[in-house]
């Protein structure tokens, strides 16, 4: 079987609970934004104590896998040293793999291990079920309102209290200036669909049924059961579920729930071919915090069919592929309510790559050394496949931000509180810090800081005029770079004036105006549908999903980037940018050469205390 693979993430401790009233409330208008504060593990990931085993270095492959096999609710422990692997590991459900932090216990592998078709260094899966062959089906037949929690199912055969849920429907084939968007054809072999897709439409994820594709989904957990009748947690994301569209439901028969990979490197160097360094699929509740990789094939963290998972405060280093179209950090593919904090990706080419995510959260990441050869630069973080959708993206800093056109349409994503510079030493082309493909619509940009001295001297380019190279915003265009198709493509994709008109932007500051713009001719208030009021307040919130600065961020000023911050230590952006916790660790030279999540935070993402060589088995 072979498949198309492009990008996962936290874990659940309590039930689910809508907030009363989103944190970007008085700024965004409710039709352009869900709550964000449950993205990933609600609370804490467990801190588990119950040892189940405790392993020494001179340990094999298949004694840590039974190990693993013979542990419930509990951990196995690495303690430090060098484990020369000739396979590759697979951690099952209740189970935390957790080692002596990342500069102590180093799993070096010469094998691989089979994980739901792929080969990776370390497999979290549940049972083998993808959009090409899903285990289980019904139809879904009411209850389609934005915030629905009841839906009406078929046949609930299969399903339980628990069961985790893909929600799916047909893309759209014709764009009337439709709001949102959900289309992935390219124009090629179908001439009645609008060609809305500049590459590859087959590369973007999601089910086939009766000849349609089914990008738009969104995961969900059954919490009740009455009749056909199914209560669902979270509700209903986007607006346009509709029986017009033929809506259904898709399930893994089991789920991997509750695992988590723990202050431990891996060194994939000479595990030989291998598509991702850890791949998550059909995972619940699991989590990736601490780990430092080191040269996967692909991607150091492939998060697939997965949803309320967390990665955070790794170090990714480096990919076998650097240098090619496919050398991530973190592939998110297809997944909902996943976070994203806190990572560092070095000598990668994108730092994190989304494809079919939504209700997501991708915070305070670090990007620095893209690999992409020649005169490109690939930004911190990529929308790649179609329906990436009301997702947040809070604190990053790196080259850029860019939602493109290659594989289809985004829609409702919200940009808060970034700091990019669009610029890497030797990259001349696609050096845009917010890049805005075609069919990339109903945006929210706020309170970001944007651009480099002397390097951009324009302020935006939409659809065919200006010079995107050098211009803070680009909105509306086709291909890479602007106005380039991809090579080879036979598409019709035109530039996309919709991109600019639904865009809302407030209250940034960019290095070609040297300002902070509160301009009311840049929001969206006269849309006929998801218009945004003009706010009333210039203050924004610090976060639009932490209530609190985290206690990892230490001394570092809080919120760190925005119009309020005053006293920033980036240097020409009128002080309004501190650097964030993940760059001050990848600055310090003792981190870099000997990354510890715990000695570079101060704590592990603020969950536990840092690290140490257990005596007595004292574990975190």
């Amino acid at each position: 079987m072979v498949w198309k693979l492009i990008l996962c993430i936290p874990l659940l401790a309590v039930p689910l609970a809508a907030q009363a009233e989103p944190l970007a409330a008085g700024i965004l208008d409710p039709s352009r934004r869900i709550d964000w504060s449950q993205a990933g593990v609600v609370g804490v990931i467990p801190n588990r104590t119950t040892i189940c085993a405790t392993l020494n270095p001179a340990t094999t492959a298949a004694q840590i896998n039974s190990a693993i096999a013979n542990c419930t609710n509990g951990v196995v422990y690495l303690n430090a040293g060098t484990y020369n692997l000739n396979s590759g590991i697979s951690v099952k459900s209740n189970v935390t793999l957790r080692g002596a932090g990342a500069d102590q216990t180093i799993l070096k592998f010469t094998g691989t291990v089979a994980c739901s078709g792929m080969v990776v260094g370390v497999c979290m899966a549940g049972s083998f079920s993808w959009e090409g062959s899903p285990q289980n089906s019904t139809t879904w037949t009411a209850g389609y309102a934005k915030g629905a929690t009841q839906i009406t199912l078929g046949s609930v055969s299969g399903i339980s209290v628990g069961t985790i849920l893909i929600l799916d429907q047909d893309n759209d084939f014709l764009d009337n200036n439709t709001l949102p968007f959900v289309c992935d054809n390219s124009g090629a072999s179908n001439a009645s669909h609008t060609a809305c897709c500049s590459g590859d439409n087959s590369g973007s994820p999601g089910r086939t049924m009766n000849g349609n594709k089914r990008n738009q989904q969104q995961f969900v957990k059954v919490t009740a059961i009455n009749g056909n009748q199914v209560t669902i947690s979270p509700g209903l994301y986007m607006p346009n579920w509709s029986s017009s569209r033929n809506p259904g439901v898709w399930w893994a028969t089991t789920n991997i729930t509750r695992s988590g990979i723990e202050d431990l490197a891996l060194d994939h160097t000479n595990s030989g071919f291998q598509n991702f360094g850890i791949m998550v699929v059909n995972a619940y509740e699991t989590w990736v915090k601490g780990v430092k990789s080191v040269l996967p094939q692909r991607s150091h963290i492939e998060c697939y069919l997965s949803s309320h998972s967390t990665f955070r405060d790794n170090f990714l280093y480096n990919n076998k592929g650097a240098g090619a179209a496919e050398a991530y950090g973190i592939e998110h593919y297809q997944g909902s309510d996943n976070l994203i904090e806190n990572n560092i990706c070095d000598h990668v080419t994108g730092c994190i790559l989304n494809n079919n995510v939504s209700g997501s959260v991708f915070a305070y990441n670090f990007s620095v050394n893209d690999t992409w050869p020649g005169g490109f630069m690939q930004p911190t973080i990529i929308q790649h496949g179609t329906n990436t959708s009301l997702n947040l993206y809070e604190g990053n800093q790196g080259p850029g931000f860019e939602a493109d056109s290659i594989h289809g349409t985004h829609n409702l994503e919200t940009v808060f509180r970034n700091q990019f510079d669009g610029h890497e030493p030797g990259k001349t082309s696609n050096t845009t810090p917010i890049n805005l493909y075609s069919h990339s619509r109903i945006y929210n940009i706020i309170g970001n800081v944007l651009g480099t001295g002397n390097f951009h001297t324009n302020y935006q380019a939409i659809a065919i005029t200006g010079n995107c190279d050098v211009s803070i915003y680009a909105f509306g265009w086709v291909g890479e770079p602007c106005g380039a198709a991809d090579p080879g493509s036979t598409s019709n994709v035109q530039p996309d004036s919709l991109v600019s008109t639904t865009v809302m932007r407030w209250g940034n500051y960019d290095t070609v105006n040297n300002a902070v713009r509160f301009v009311a001719g840049e929001v969206p208030s006269g849309l006929s549908s998801f218009a945004n009021p003009v706010p009333a307040s210039q203050t924004l919130p610090a976060s639009f999903f932490l209530d609190s600065k985290p206690s990892w961020f230490g001394s570092v000023p809080w919120p760190p980037i925005g119009p309020d911050v005053t006293g920033g230590n980036i240097s020409g952006l009128s002080g309004h940018a501190f650097k964030i916790p993940a760059q001050l660790c990848y600055e310090n030279p003792s981190c870099y050469t000997n990354f510890n999540a715990g000695s570079c935070y101060g704590s592990s993402g603020g969950d536990a205390t840092p690290p140490s060589p257990p005596k007595n088995l004292r574990i975190r």
